[in-house]
């Protein structure tokens, strides 16, 4: 569809706001969900995690296979999109069954594996100028995806909790619907060589693909682990506050939602400052707040300015993730960029898995001390992305 093709940015980014709400579709709904079916904190950190593990298993079949870089781009992220948004619908049916909702959710998040890190090909396809502002708005997109199902429980209050899920899949098929009217961009080689995986790996050789990639796992330890509590986090206050509990999906809404706003600004400040600078900027503060934020929370603050750090902390967790891929895509050869981010995307999603785990295991017992089980992935990816460097193997990120 021409029509598609003058403004590709923004279908694309649309598309990805559209798909990734099955990202945390079951998380939206949590508090109605588990107060039908008796289900725990460590029952939301689970289903969590198995997603973050189906997308993992997507993303080395996306290298193995070489399918990232071998095939339509635009035709994968369709046939991903109707499939997830297939499994997304019928998280409904095996919701009361364990083990059967999490293989559901494995499901969905290996389906999330052809949209995410395929949609970051297509931007680079379509947009290879300023990767840095394009992928802010594609990142963006992804947290207001991700924090999208929380608003459709606010829009459903009082419907079912399923009406939120059959909306963020009916959402996902028009994102594919959209990516496969636009199709593949001019600007990517596409290769057919054997041994992907290995050919992504060798991209980690490269210093400056290293430097990016060592920032982006220590952003990914956080990033995912501070979603997943935010509700958690935001009904503590309104508790407190004793205000309505229908707050809690608008507020963890907005303050997800906010770091498209991050990404955004994130990205035009890429363009004079630099990505390095902005990505180490956000994951700065953000590290911050994994130390600040439970030492507030001893002194007894206030709700009120608890929750105006939340909406900082959303700004900040997802900001740098777009600088990071940007750094990493204009650093890994030409012919590979699918294979190498698919690869980066894999190890960064691989070390979400414990940090989720942790931090939903020992909520019930340290409430919101967890986040500081948070803090080592901010310092080491400050670490990898600052380390000194052999004049001999000038790093050009700095």
């Amino acid at each position: 569809m021409a029509w598609l093709q003058r403004a590709p940015l923004a279908v694309i980014v649309l598309a990805q706001l559209f798909g990734t709400s099955l990202w945390f579709s079951v998380n939206g709904v949590w508090f109605s969900l588990a107060t039908e079916l008796g289900l725990l904190e460590t029952d939301l950190g689970r289903l969590t995690l198995s997603v973050q593990a189906g997308f993992i298993v997507g993303t080395l079949i996306l290298a193995t296979t070489g399918l990232a870089d071998r095939f339509s781009a635009s035709r994968i992220v369709a046939i991903a999109s109707v499939l997830g948004a297939l499994f997304n619908a019928g998280f409904i049916w095996a919701a009361p069954f364990a083990p059967l909702d999490a293989i559901v959710r494995f499901l969905t998040g290996l389906c999330l594996a052809g949209i995410y890190p395929l949609g970051m090909k297509l931007v680079i396809a379509w947009t290879p100028s300023h990767a840095g502002a394009a992928l802010g708005w594609l990142v963006g997109m992804l947290a207001l995806g991700t924090a999208t199902p929380h608003l459709m429980r606010t829009l459903t209050t009082g419907l079912p909790w399923e009406w939120a899920l059959l909306g963020a899949s009916g959402l996902t098929l028009i994102g594919g619907l959209l990516i496969l009217g636009l199709g593949d961009g001019p600007h990517l080689p596409r290769t057919a060589g054997p041994m992907a995986l290995k050919r992504g790996l060798d991209a980690l050789r490269i210093p400056a693909f290293r430097a990016a990639a060592g920032g982006y796992f220590g952003h990914m330890w956080e990033v995912y682990a501070v979603w997943m509590l935010m509700p958690l986090l935001v009904a503590r206050e309104i508790t407190r506050l004793e205000a309505s509990m229908t707050w809690v999906p608008l507020l963890s809404y907005w303050i997800i939602g906010i770091g498209l706003l991050g990404c955004v600004v994130g990205g035009q400040l890429s363009r004079s400052r630099g990505s390095a600078w902005v990505a180490g900027r956000a994951l700065g503060l953000s590290g911050s707040l994994c130390l600040l934020y439970p030492v507030l929370v001893a002194i007894d603050t206030p709700p009120a300015v608890l929750i105006s750090l939340l909406f900082i902390w959303g700004l900040a967790v997802v900001s740098d993730s777009p600088q990071f891929s940007a750094l990493a895509s204009s650093s890994a050869p030409p012919d590979r960029v699918g294979a190498s981010l698919a690869i980066m995307n894999t190890i960064g999603f691989g070390l979400s898995i414990p940090a989720i785990w942790l931090t939903s295991h020992l909520w019930a017992i340290q409430g919101p001390w967890v986040v500081l089980w948070l803090l080592p992935g901010p310092v080491l990816g400050l670490w990898a992305l600052y380390r000194p460097r052999s004049p001999q193997r000038p790093d050009p990120i700095h």
